[in-house]
């Protein structure tokens, strides 16, 4: 049983600036850039509705910001592991009696407010990692490294994760797995062992997409069906299969692959990629100035899953690309924490935090610009979505925690001594990356 130990009385340091500031940057163009894309929510006598909707989310989001930095990221050690288990617990119900949104069970309603734990479930893989990564720092020939029993538990929140997120989209499932690459690479772990868990994945994924594939097309067409094909000239497909979402998954990624692209007629399949090219072209280096977007009132989920287009069309190429500066800044900012922090525990959770912001960030910017195949993933505090707020907001909490209360290499030796009695003896491990 661990031992109980006093927490300092004072935090080590003050209130990190650079990632409020970060965040107020965030926080402006989402109320400014949010109000001009929701468009098609806005109705008569309720102008502002969509915004008052989205700016409650923001403010529940501050508060809880605001608490979780004022709370000592020890106390995260004992919170990770019921995080975890309650994300897996929602995603679990949300298959099982879960909504239905843009036909695939994704969410479940708390009273009026609907929510996508996945949102949680991306957050609470990155932290798990790093709280098992954190007890299972090794020295191997003077080189740090994490133990096999670090990577088979790590490996094992990624497969079942993943597993959860497999039928909501293949992108949630690539980016839990970067994110856990990317912790692992930055753990210390061995390429020996890096590249024998990546063998893994793919082995998995590849047999898991067969089995999808496979149990799709066992799916007999109805009569109606085929008469349709026929009428259509178009290859037979049942209603199952034209739901089912490997059926989704290949028609997007032979769309995707397409080399000429800019002739095909605007019709259901392509309307979400077509359209938001023509509001980046029309958006060009300059923008045509905000609230003159015209295809925010065209392009399906403009305000969540394609607000970056209208960024584009609105404030041009150069204020997107100072947005996206904004995610980098903020991983270079926990990158920059990372190297001065004593504590391997606060290592992993900034940096686990700040993976998770900035990795769906370009996620959705790769997708928008038509690098990645169509599919949906918010923008990380601008886009329309109450769950993807609250959950980038709890990892801005906890980098905040950490930057406030972790010591750092050039602290006095009474700090770093006091940061040591308060942690739990599983995670006072020190930061290997640090030079005294």
């Amino acid at each position: 049983m661990a031992e109980k130990n006093s927490s300092p009385a004072q935090p080590s340091h003050g209130r990190d600036l650079y990632i409020w500031g970060t965040f107020c940057f965030l926080l402006v163009v989402s109320i400014i850039e949010l109000f001009s894309a929701s468009s098609q929510e806005v109705h008569v006598g309720d102008i502002y509705g969509p915004i008052i909707r989205h700016g409650r989310f923001l403010g529940i989001g501050i508060l809880i910001m605001l608490g979780i930095e004022r709370v000592h990221f020890r106390v995260l050690y004992y919170a990770i592991p019921i995080f975890v288990v309650v994300s897996m617990l929602m995603m679990i119900w949300v298959l099982i009696g879960g909504v239905k949104v843009n036909g695939v069970k994704r969410a479940f309603m708390l009273g009026s407010i609907m929510v996508l734990p996945a949102e949680f479930l991306k957050l609470a893989v990155a932290l798990g990692i790093g709280w098992v990564l954190s007890r299972c720092q090794i020295k191997i020939n003077g080189h740090n490294d994490v133990s096999w029993l670090g990577v088979i538990l790590s490996s094992l929140l990624v497969l079942g994760g993943s597993l959860l997120l497999f039928n909501q989209g293949l992108t949630n499932t690539l980016l839990l797995m970067s994110i856990a690459l990317s912790m692992m690479i930055i753990g210390g772990i061995s390429w020996r062992k890096f590249f024998i868990t990546l063998g893994v994945y793919m082995v998995l994924g590849l047999c898991a997409a067969g089995v999808k594939a496979a149990a799709s097309s066992d799916i007999p067409p109805t009569r109606q069906d085929t008469l349709l094909a026929q009428i259509n000239q178009e290859p037979i497909r049942s209603t199952a299969d034209k739901d089912n979402r490997m059926h989704t998954w290949n028609a997007r990624l032979s769309r995707h692959f397409r080399l000429n692209k800019s002739g095909d007629r605007i019709d259901d399949e392509n309307k979400q990629e077509q359209l938001s090219f023509i509001a980046q072209a029309r958006g060009g280096l300059w923008g045509v100035g905000l609230g003159n977007s015209r295809e925010t009132s065209r392009l399906p989920l403009a305000f969540s899953d394609y607000i970056f287009a209208i960024i584009v069309e609105e404030l041009g190429s150069i204020a997107a690309i100072g947005i996206l500066c904004l995610y980098l800044f903020l991983l270079g900012r926990a990158g920059r924490l990372a190297q001065v922090f004593n504590s391997v525990f606060a290592t992993f959770l900034v940096t686990g935090c700040a993976l998770v912001i900035c990795l769906q960030a370009l996620f959705h910017i790769a997708i928008v610009v038509g690098f990645f195949p169509v599919s949906g993933q918010p923008l990380p505090l601008i886009s329309k979505g109450g769950t993807s707020i609250i959950a980038t907001c709890i990892a801005l909490g906890v980098m905040l925690s950490c930057s406030r209360w972790a010591a750092r290499r050039h602290d006095a030796a009474d700090i770093q001594r006091q940061e040591l009695n308060a942690l739990n003896k599983n995670i006072a491990n020190e930061n290997p990356n640090v030079s005294k």
